[in-house]
């Protein structure tokens, strides 16, 4: 039998060394599950257990929200409903210099609250925006930062597929987990505009005035009335019915689903292949998450089999750091963690190691959860692997380098970092919204 930090090296070291190669996260998951079986577990004798526990993981109704999550999502972006939305709100903001930055952040909220796919909110954010940016002259950084920043709102606010995943693999209340993040999610939302202003205070430039379409105010009236304002019965089907406590996550986005599916065809915008290329998107995706997930579970249970993962709290308790100590060396990984691998393997990977120090350090399991969600969203933008940053390369103009979307993404990620320092000194920002609802 291996000592504990055997198994750690042998187990960890051997996923690490897979992914670098660049095999998939699941195909890696799975040759190192097998590695671990037949060298910790017995050999052969080990793999039915392997395979039952793995199929245990992914019927859970739990993770149901998910693919219910990612319809909700892809309906909005390939129905032209969420289009609508920021025409309606672009209405709003008349001459103010910037405007198209300070819709970024605005339409994006909003679309975070509909969608809950930060690749989702990003892709659509890049393609809709960013060419009438840059047609209207504003600088590359102040296009991409934003639609970046914005885009990994999505983690955070409700509805969020990770936020369902993490609560469902952390054993933490996924109701109170998804109404946590609203308050921090809007705060972090408020940091963006701020930074948006103080960027164009410094580089006026980098957001020139143009003439824009003047528009009276019934026909900014009519715009909310008619494209924003419907959005709500949506909000209301997935956010509220949770907090009025109507619905478990589970149900409330079987309701957001049905909501979009009714204003869709209630826009006459509901057709075939609408459909098809929604259920096609999500359940790629889907796919892909539910891969994972079966791998990184028994991953998971093969590490405390080992005894890795008692060796490894040991360890990290041994050192006698103080509770704020520990989450800052948390949070550290997290974020190394992030520049090369996809946050779902991330959570995998350190759940069943961070979950222990939460309850030996005393921390709430919910609001832990809020500040793992905003390291996991600042990964999205940390070089070299930042998922999002790979998706702004993709819609941005060809010529575009990733040092330039990285330098964008910068003064975001600070955003992200003052306000995981508001939390750790204010818990409440995030726990006083899932205690009012008990």
């Amino acid at each position: 039998m291996m000592e504990w930090y055997e198994a750690t090296a042998f187990l960890i070291g051997g996923l690490v060394v897979l992914m670098l190669l660049g095999m998939p996260v699941a195909v890696a998951f799975l040759i190192i599950n097998m590695a671990g079986v037949i060298v910790l577990m017995g050999g052969m004798a080990g793999v039915e257990q392997l395979l039952t526990n793995a199929t245990v993981s992914v019927t859970s109704f739990t993770l149901a929200p998910v693919p219910l999550f990612l319809v909700m999502g892809e309906l909005l972006f390939h129905s032209g409903l969420a289009i609508g939305v920021f025409n309606a709100l672009d209405k709003c903001f008349g001459g103010i210099r910037g405007r198209l930055a300070y819709l970024t952040v605005g339409g994006g909220t909003i679309f975070a609250t509909l969608s809950g796919s930060s690749m989702a909110n990003t892709a659509m954010l890049g393609t809709t925006l960013m060419p009438d940016m840059l047609k209207r002259g504003y600088k590359k950084y102040i296009v991409m930062g934003p639609i970046i920043a914005t885009g990994g709102l999505a983690m955070i606010i409700p509805p969020s597929s990770l936020a369902v995943l993490l609560g469902s693999l952390a054993r933490i209340d996924v109701g109170a987990l998804l109404i946590a993040g609203m308050i921090p999610g809007l705060i972090l939302a408020i940091f963006y505009v701020v930074t948006i202003w103080l960027m164009i205070r410094l580089d006026p430039e980098a957001a020139p005035p143009y003439q824009t379409e003047k528009h009276s105010l019934n026909e900014v009236l009519g715009g909310l009335i008619r494209d924003v304002l419907p959005m709500g019965l949506v909000v209301f089907a997935v956010v509220g019915m949770i907090l009025l406590g109507w619905a478990t996550p589970t149900e409330s986005a079987a309701c957001g689903t049905a909501a979009v599916l009714i204003l869709a065809a209630a826009y006459r915008k509901l057709n075939m292949q609408v459909i098809i290329r929604a259920l096609q998107g999500s359940v790629k995706v889907s796919a892909m998450m539910l891969m994972i997930i079966l791998g990184s579970t028994t991953f998971s249970q093969i590490l405390a089999f080992s005894g890795a993962s008692q060796g490894l709290i040991a360890f990290s308790t041994g050192f006698e750091l103080s509770a704020y100590a520990m989450l800052l060396a948390m949070l550290i990984v997290l974020i190394i963690l992030g520049m090369f691998m996809d946050q779902l393997s991330i959570m995998m990977l350190t759940l069943p190691i961070f979950m222990p120090l939460v309850g030996i350090y005393g921390f709430d399991p919910v609001w832990f959860g809020i500040v793992m969600l905003l390291a996991l969203e600042l990964s999205l933008a940390t070089p070299p692997f930042g998922l999002l940053l790979f998706v702004m390369l993709g819609v941005a103009p060809r010529g575009t380098t990733m040092r330039e979307v990285v330098l964008a993404s910068a003064p975001f990620i600070l955003c992200t970092l003052v306000l995981i320092g508001l939390l750790t000194l204010v818990p409440d920002l995030a726990l006083w919204l899932p205690m009012a609802m008990r």
